[in-house]
């Protein structure tokens, strides 16, 4: 037989091997939460993507597989899952409704009345699919001139989207962005009208929202992901929070952790029963904790620096016990929570572009207090994916390390657009929300 009357049937073959291929990589991609990004800090909720492998540089006119506006404000972090993408924007009323028509920015003057609004893009050219507006009306008190309204970031677990907005309510909308419930927690009095920013957290079909304010009725509640009927609801006593809460499981057991500034605690997922508490924080404790598979990791820098590493399983008050497997009181962050990955705590010191490495076992640094050049100010958190470190400055430069003990840059890139938001990383794309702009990088 000759061998040009192979080649057809060898090139069908592998075409339908190529498809095949593809539609079980889509189908592990929709089914798969470690293939997507559905909540802020990620799939393992430590920063780290496990199965992405997005690109290393990238500038304005270089792996930019699309770019558009967004309308109105926000600093939230996008949820990716399978083909779709999520955001969540404050758009001032003037505006419209139009996501596509509608000004950028936000205002910050009293009166104004704002759209509190859930977007879908299409993944692959960033088109709106929809756009949901949960609630209209005017807040009740200013943010952070940093700030915004929309700071909450959306969590999907491929049947609903859950989007928050403090006090104008967590909503949860089908995926076609169909309204199923809404449940509204009152107002809260941030410190010094700075606004509010902690995200929700999921576990199976159990939401759990923090709602810590300078009033003396803090809370924690448990909300039923189907229904939004509550579970639980436990007091506390903190001042204004911002961290988001971390659920993790041990020994068969979910505890839910939250940082704050007074006290860390921590609560059974199931009845909202405070499993422990330890002090060692700064005032406004913001970042949202990691955890590995026995040890949870709680952050803070502002007026001072901290952090412990804090073995799971033990109950009662653990300060100053040997819980605490190690603490370090130096290069701490301000705002941008910690990435845990291959074993290694990453720290930005304050909202600096100064970046430390820790062994996350022992505590040890591996570097300490690198200055990052290029970057001007950090509030997104470091994410890690394909053994690379992704920084992103407020200036809209992301520096790209190898994922290790030693500093070894590998790329410096910018963008136009500012950011305060962390990004997420899905297959081999990044999605970065800017000021104005939602990028999709890609190969």
């Amino acid at each position: 037989m000759k061998t040009e009357n192979l080649v057809a049937p060898r090139c069908l073959l592998g075409c339908l091997l190529l498809v095949w291929v593809l539609a079980v990589a889509s189908q592990a991609s929709a089914g798969d939460p470690k293939a997507n990004w559905p909540q802020w800090r990620g799939p393992l909720l430590t920063g780290e993507a496990p199965l992405a492998n997005p690109p290393v540089t990238w500038s304005e006119t270089n792996h930019i597989r699309w770019k558009v506006k967004i309308p109105g404000n926000g600093s939230s972090t996008p949820a990716v899952w399978d083909q779709q993408m999520y955001a969540t924007t404050a758009v001032p009323l003037d505006a419209g409704t139009d996501p596509k028509a509608a000004p950028t920015g936000s205002s910050n003057e009293p009166g104004q009345a704002y759209q509190f609004q859930v977007l879908c893009y299409n993944r692959r050219d960033g088109k709106v699919a929809w756009s949901k507006t949960v609630r209209q009306e005017v807040p009740h008190e200013k943010h952070h001139q940093d700030h915004g309204y929309a700071s909450g970031s959306p969590i999907t677990d491929g049947e609903c989207v859950l989007a928050y907005f403090g006090s104008r309510g967590l909503h949860c909308l089908d995926l076609e962005g169909n309204a199923k419930w809404s449940r509204d927690f009152g107002r809260m009095q941030t410190r010094n009208g700075f606004g509010e920013g902690a995200s929700p957290a999921l576990f199976g079909d159990t939401v759990v929202v923090n709602w810590d304010d300078e009033t003396a009725n803090d809370f924690i509640v448990a909300l039923d992901r189907k229904t939004g009927k509550e579970l639980w609801r436990t007091p506390r006593d903190e001042n204004t929070g911002w961290a988001t809460p971390l659920i993790v499981t041990y020994a068969g057991r979910q505890q839910v952790i939250v940082n704050a500034s007074n006290r860390m605690r921590s609560y059974d997922l199931k009845t909202g029963k405070q499993i422990w508490e330890c002090a060692g924080q700064t005032a406004n404790a913001i970042p949202t904790p990691v955890a590995s598979s026995d040890t949870a990791f709680l952050t803070s820098g502002f007026r001072g620096s901290a952090v412990l590493a804090i073995a799971l399983g033990r109950e009662g008050d653990l300060t100053g016990s040997d819980a605490i497997r190690w603490s370090r009181a130096k290069n701490t962050p301000y705002v941008p929570s910690p990435l845990l990955a291959g074993g290694l705590l990453y720290l930005v010191t304050g909202n600096n572009p100064v970046l430390t490495c820790l062994d996350a076992k022992t505590g040890e640094p591996g570097f300490d207090g690198v200055r990052l050049e290029g970057l001007s100010g950090i509030y997104a958190s470091p994410t890690a994916a394909a053994g690379k470190v992704y920084v992103v400055g407020r200036n809209g430069v992301c520096v790209v390390l190898k994922l290790g003990k030693t500093v070894e840059i590998l790329a410096t890139n910018r963008l136009d657009d500012k950011t305060d938001a962390s990004p997420a990383m899905v297959g081999n794309e990044i999605f970065l929300r800017g000021r104005q702009h939602l990028y999709c990088i890609g190969e």
